[in-house]
Formats: C-alpha cells, sequence, structure tokens
C-alpha cells in the first residue's frame, strides 16, 4: 500500500539561504505517516490515552537536493515490512519528479513506560509492497 502527502515549503520552514533547514524533512515524512495512520482508522488520541504510543525506533535519511521556499512537494510513503510489532516504511520527498530527501523508518509501539507493545491492526494488516 501507497501513500502520498502534499504541502508547500513556507519561509518559516526554510533557513538563512532560503532552504528547507533539513530537520523539517523529518517534520514533513512525520505529518505524511501521521496522515496515513490517520486515514487508515488509528486515532492517535485514543490511543495516546490508553497509554501507548507511536516511536521511530530507527531511521536512516539521505539529503539529495535541496527544497526551497515556496516549493511545492510531495511525500510518497510505502510499506518495506510489516510485523506485528514494527512498520517499516520508505518515505520519498518529491518536487515535481525530482526526488529531493529519502528515508527509511521504523516505527514500533510502546508502553508509556518503554515496553513494547503491538501494532494496532490496522497497520498490522497492511501488505508490502
Amino acid at each position: 500500500m501507497r501513500h502520498q502527502f502534499n504541502l508547500k515549503v513556507y519561509y518559516e520552514d526554510t533557513d538563512m539561504g532560503g532552504i528547507v533547514y533539513h530537520a523539517n524533512y523529518l517534520k514533513f515524512i512525520e505529518r505524511a505517516r501521521s496522515t496515513w495512520v490517520a486515514e487508515l482508522g488509528v486515532d492517535q488520541l485514543r490511543l495516546q490515552a490508553s497509554g501507548v504510543v507511536f516511536a521511530v525506533r530507527d531511521i536512516s535519511a539521505q539529503y539529495l537536493v535541496p527544497a526551497r521556499m515556496g516549493d511545492n512537494l510531495l511525500v510518497c510513503s510505502r510499506v518495506i515490512v510489516t510485523t506485528a510489532a514494527r512498520w517499516v516504511l520508505e518515505q520519498v520527498v518529491k518536487c515535481d519528479s525530482m526526488v529531493l530527501f529519502t528515508a527509511e523508518v521504523t516505527i514500533v509501539m510502546i508502553g508509556m513506560g518503554g515496553s513494547p507493545r503491538r501494532l494496532p491492526k490496522e497497520l498490522r494488516r497492511i501488505s508490502p509492497l
């Protein structure tokens, strides 16, 4: 399964050189994941109230070409691995057809004390492409 998320680069996303500050790519892909999870029917506020939250266990990122203020970006996400306890995604940020940033992100679910928990069934049922 794949997901696409559109966003626009604003002044606040850039550094003094007018290019997107490196940490903001992590925010962009987080926003795309959160939107996808919500579209799949997972209510993160309800999960948090029940004592479990999502956590990034691992991330590997490559910054390839800078985005600039005013750019319209597309975050493309796809599942690489799904198990009972983890969700591994490939996330790619593009401007037009140019790939600007790529990341492989491992998402897990933990209790408030840090103990591992099973992912919600809505995520476990997604097969890698």
